[in-house]
């Protein structure tokens, strides 16, 4: 099949063809596969083109030294050549080429998929998968191909998430929510950390903005999702060493034991049951997790990962705030006693397409400065915006206002409580509630003073009052018009 001469170089244009391309393979196989499908067809894309476009600036030359900066791609593997060659054995020539990108280029040795030879596609399934593909061009009209590739993988990341439901909670967590946590927690230098880092999406949104200097550690027990993961952070321009030379589960093989980070970010699986526990283990400083739910076990192995001064953000399910199952509460109450729980976030309902549980954010930090002694709650269970029927998410406004409110009582610069959105409630007010630490239960209410909507307490309660009293007086009319119809009945 030859190669096509015109391409598409909008993120957009480009985002439209390849999702046309994975609903080609709708019903022939389940979202997790394709998703490798064609992702990895949409990487071996991109590396040709960028390597191709790097060749035509230095007129053709070979020099491997010249090249710095994007991937070596061998003439057997370039875009030209397998779509050239399509008619032939079309599975064999797309693995041979992931294999032949692996060999030449050592940060993404065993990433990419070479799957394409199983007879999970027939052969002009996959030819015709090429030839879409050939339409999407990522070089050209003034963008980096790295830029233009970094939005389409992570618009098909989301894309995926939303076909494969439940399943999806492994490898994503919704933009919106990885930006609060990085707005908040700032991480500009150093080392961060994922010890669940799904598809890479915190490391990518961390790496981001100007003046960005950072080292991304992390880890992932889904063979899948970690090949997923490296790519994500290749194509992005972020080493993909820094998550490991194979998948691991966290607990049971950590793979990082000697880190220390500077900022931690991270969305375990909620409510996890059947984790890998060792009693003997060394990270439960602050008690012994139970077997059933491994929450405080996320935590705890943040905490002994966290450097001096550093910080954490983490998401975990309501339930983490207030269970005393199985000495979760003793766990929660000596985590506040020393004083690393820096602020807690009440997130809003259906922002997860994967769980219809609730979640909150749990912010970390080793030395808090002038708050020692100090806890920031915010409830922001009444922010977001539904984008449909079932699915919430948190706009920039909410973002800001989240995080502004989180810096300004950081810094102690213009914070002020602010009855029903957020509070500053010391050590001794968090004891004496039993070391609960549900936003609510701090922030209060909200007032017509900081909502000039709401209606006013003591008019809410008199309303309140005369409809409870009209019930009341209905029930009694409709208790003696029964009464009377029965009473006919016996006469």
């Amino acid at each position: 099949m030859a190669s096509r001469s015109r391409g598409v170089s909008s993120a957009k244009g480009i985002q439209d063809i390849l999702w046309k391309a994975a609903n080609r393979l709708r019903g022939t196989m389940d979202a997790s596969q394709y998703k490798e499908f064609v992702l990895g067809l949409v990487f071996l894309k991109y590396v040709s083109d960028a390597f191709g476009e790097r060749r035509a600036q230095l007129g053709g030359a070979d020099e491997r030294e010249r090249y710095a900066g994007v991937f070596w791609v061998p003439e057997s593997a370039r875009w030209d050549h397998l779509a050239g060659n399509a008619g032939g054995d079309i599975g064999r020539l797309l693995d041979d080429a992931m294999g032949a990108i692996m060999r030449e280029n050592p940060a993404l040795s065993g990433v990419l998929p070479k799957i394409f030879r199983r007879g999970a596609v027939d052969a002009g399934r996959l030819r015709e998968l090429v030839g879409l593909i050939s339409d999407a061009r990522f070089t050209g009209h003034g963008r980096a191909a790295q830029d233009v590739l970094g939005e389409v993988y992570e618009y098909f990341l989301e894309k995926f998430a939303r076909a494969e439901g439940k399943r999806a909670g492994e490898f994503y967590t919704p933009a919106s929510v990885v930006k609060l946590l990085v707005d908040v927690l700032e991480p500009d230098h150093g080392t961060v950390y994922d010890p669940c880092c799904g598809s890479g999406g915190m490391f990518v949104q961390a790496g981001r903005g100007h003046g960005r200097d950072i080292a991304v550690f992390g880890q992932e027990g889904n063979e899948r999702t970690w090949r997923l993961a490296k790519m994500n952070l290749a194509i992005h321009g972020m080493d993909p060493n820094g998550i490991g030379d194979r998948w691991a589960d966290t607990f049971a093989d950590d793979r990082h034991p000697g880190l220390r980070a500077d900022f931690i970010l991270a969305n375990p699986p909620f409510n996890m049951s059947g984790w890998d526990r060792k009693e003997e283990d060394s990270r439960w400083v602050y008690g012994l997790p139970p077997r059933g739910n491994a929450n405080f076990a996320w935590l705890q192995h943040m905490v002994a990962k966290l450097a001096d001064g550093g910080s954490a953000g983490v998401v975990l399910s309501n339930g983490s705030m207030s269970s005393k199952l199985s000495g979760e509460g003793e766990i929660r109450r000596r985590l506040v006693e020393d004083d690393l729980v820096a602020c807690m976030v009440a997130l809003p309902g259906n922002l997860f397409r994967t769980t219809a549980i609730p979640a909150c954010l749990w912010f970390l930090r080793r030395d808090k400065g002038a708050r020692r002694g100090e806890i920031l709650f915010v409830d922001a269970r009444g922010l977001g915006t539904m984008v449909d029927r079932t699915e919430r998410v948190l706009t920039g406004a909410d973002i800001a206002r989240i995080a502004d409110t989180y810096h300004s009582w950081r810094s102690l610069t213009a914070y002020a409580d602010v009855p029903g959105f957020c509070c500053s409630a010391t050590l001794d007010q968090v004891a004496a509630n039993d070391h609960i630490l549900t936003p609510g239960r701090y922030v209060g209410a909200a007032s017509a003073a900081d909502d000039p909507d709401a209606e006013p307490a003591a008019d809410r309660i008199a309303r309140l009052t005369k409809e409870l009293f009209a019930e009341f007086e209905e029930s009694a009319r409709l208790e003696a018009a029964v009464r009377e119809q029965l009473g006919k009945l016996d006469g």
